[in-house]
């Protein structure tokens, strides 16, 4: 389940409460209350987890383009060495080398480019997700607390 979804649970728990008479307070089912919590303790090392197989998929998405611009420059210089006999037509396999890498270059900027921006954009998501779940933790605690404190009151 998602994170968001748990938290949202955990919004219209507290937010559909009984509230106590006469203060700002509310009652609230805390088996409900841990059992949402629970569920975001098992739904987040997932997350992580899918945003660990990003940046491994990242890296071998680099490493692939790393071996595709290697072996490009390799098929260049090979096919530029075969052409070596006549001065025109060594000067046209360098060009063609030359772009050939540049091609490979560009390629390879593009792929980990996109690779970056994709793990970032699930880290910044993941990151948003971790901070609604720690600032619902903390309503959820500061109201508990506040009810603490007001059966406190009404024991003395």
């Amino acid at each position: 389940m998602d994170v968001l979804v748990l938290i949202d649970k955990l919004d219209d728990l507290v937010h559909n409460a009984k509230g106590v008479p006469m203060t700002d307070q509310v009652r609230v089912d805390k088996e409900e209350i841990y059992d949402i919590l629970d569920q975001m303790r098992a739904t987040i090392p997932e997350e992580i987890k899918q945003a660990r197989w990003i940046v491994k998929e990242r890296q071998e998405m680099l490493a692939e383009a790393k071996r595709e611009a290697e072996r490009l420059v390799k098929e260049a210089r090979e096919r530029g060495e075969r052409l070596v006999s006549e001065e025109e037509i060594t000067k046209q396999a360098e060009r063609a080398a030359e772009d050939i890498i540049e091609d490979a270059r560009a390629r390879e900027r593009e792929i980990r480019l996109g690779a970056e921006d994709y793990a970032d954009e699930i880290l910044n998501t993941l990151e948003v997700n971790l901070s609604k779940f720690i600032g619902a933790v903390q309503r959820g605690r500061e109201r508990l607390q506040g009810k603490s404190e007001e059966l406190d009151d009404e024991a003395a």
